[in-house]
């Protein structure tokens, strides 16, 4: 890509912050890979009741806190922090909130194993909670690219709500969205339609989420994005299927020794789709 292409990264899982898995080893080295090629990059994550904010040296940025996200006419606290990872010289901005991340001990399940309730409220919040962040940033991201399901709302909200405030800080975005072996059977809560509705969604936009479960969230955030990179060996089926006749830019699954420079080659392919 060409020097100081900037590149949004909105994370599921990454390491060291949580155990090795290969969501969160690309969390880890795909993002060092772009900015040592010369980009600039932003990362994002959840802050995850299970990561140790002291060994990890979490600190709130104050001047990106204090928003409020509502939420089924909730109002919602959105916490901001940031971590270094000083070997590849980059910084984590973690979205937190009391209820929905930093006193829980677990990830997507809870300590029994159960898929938790308020996932759907989760997702919302990391979506909103991440694009909120980078306006407050006043960050134009050129490559926006999503990993992991917990960030499947971000294609929508960027492409349907954003789109009609006439925001210039994402006119000229291309959405990623990278699919992985994350999927679940369980279905969110019943409502999820009504929830994640902003104003610029239309009736069909809100079709994907009457039933909320990983193939529509998945099917949603594939059309709305503008490439799809398959990240796992093996993919829901529906969802392998759905892709071959999505229209879209498909990277297929890469070696894990290569992806590097194939993921980076997909970028540059995207950009130049520019119209």
């Amino acid at each position: 890509m060409l020097n100081k292409t900037r590149v949004l990264f909105v994370h599921q899982e990454i390491t060291p912050y949580l155990p090795e898995t290969p969501m969160s080893i690309i969390g880890r080295y795909l993002p060092q890979f772009i900015q040592e090629s010369g980009n600039e990059i932003r990362i994002f994550m959840p802050r995850y009741g299970v990561i140790n904010e002291r060994r990890n040296q979490l600190h709130e940025v104050i001047r990106l806190s204090g928003m409020n996200l509502i939420i089924n006419d909730t109002d919602h606290p959105l916490i901001i922090k940031v971590a270094s990872i000083q070997k590849a010289r980059m910084q984590i901005y973690f979205i937190d909130n009391e209820d929905f991340f930093s006193k829980r001990k677990y990830l997507i399940y809870d300590q029994d194993g159960k898929f938790c309730e308020d996932n759907d409220n989760r997702c919302v919040f990391f979506a909103r909670g991440v694009i909120e962040t980078v306006k407050k940033l006043n960050w134009s991201p050129a490559i926006i690219h999503c990993n992991g399901w917990l960030s499947s709302l971000m294609p929508i909200y960027l492409k349907r709500v954003l789109s009609v405030r006439d925001n210039p800080l994402f006119d000229e975005s291309k959405i990623i969205y990278s699919i992985y072996d994350d999927d679940f059977t369980e279905t969110l809560r019943e409502g999820f339609d009504k929830k994640i509705k902003l104003p610029g969604m239309n009736a069909k936009d809100l079709s994907y989420f009457k039933e909320a479960n990983y193939e529509n969230l998945t099917k949603a955030a594939i059309d709305y994005s503008d490439g799809i990179i398959i990240s796992s060996e093996k993919i829901h089926p529906a969802i392998a299927e759905y892709l071959k006749t999505c229209g879209k830019p498909v990277l297929e699954y890469q070696d894990p020794d290569h992806y590097l420079e194939a993921y980076n080659a997909f970028y540059e392919t995207i950009l130049e789709k520019r119209q």
